[in-house]
């Protein structure tokens, strides 16, 4: 599965990315990397509260800004 394919929604990618991401959280888990476990967690729950909505929207405009002035780079 390609899920850059355009037909795929933004609820698809991050679905994708969450299942993802809570398979390297019991990989990390498993090697004891603390500190990795601890970030892929935090990664895992910004996921899922972009899914549910829960993001504020300071941030959603912050990440907007950054990606504009990455584009114009």
């Amino acid at each position: 599965m390609r899920i850059d394919q355009p037909h795929y929604s933004r609820t698809d990618r991050l679905d994708y990315i969450q299942s993802m991401l809570g398979q390297l959280h019991t990989m990390a888990q498993g090697e004891r990397c603390d500190v990795l476990t601890y970030f892929i967690e935090m990664a895992y729950v910004e996921c899922s509260d972009i899914i549910r909505g829960q993001r504020p929207r300071r941030l959603e405009q912050e990440t907007a800004a950054h990606r504009k002035i990455a584009h114009s780079a």
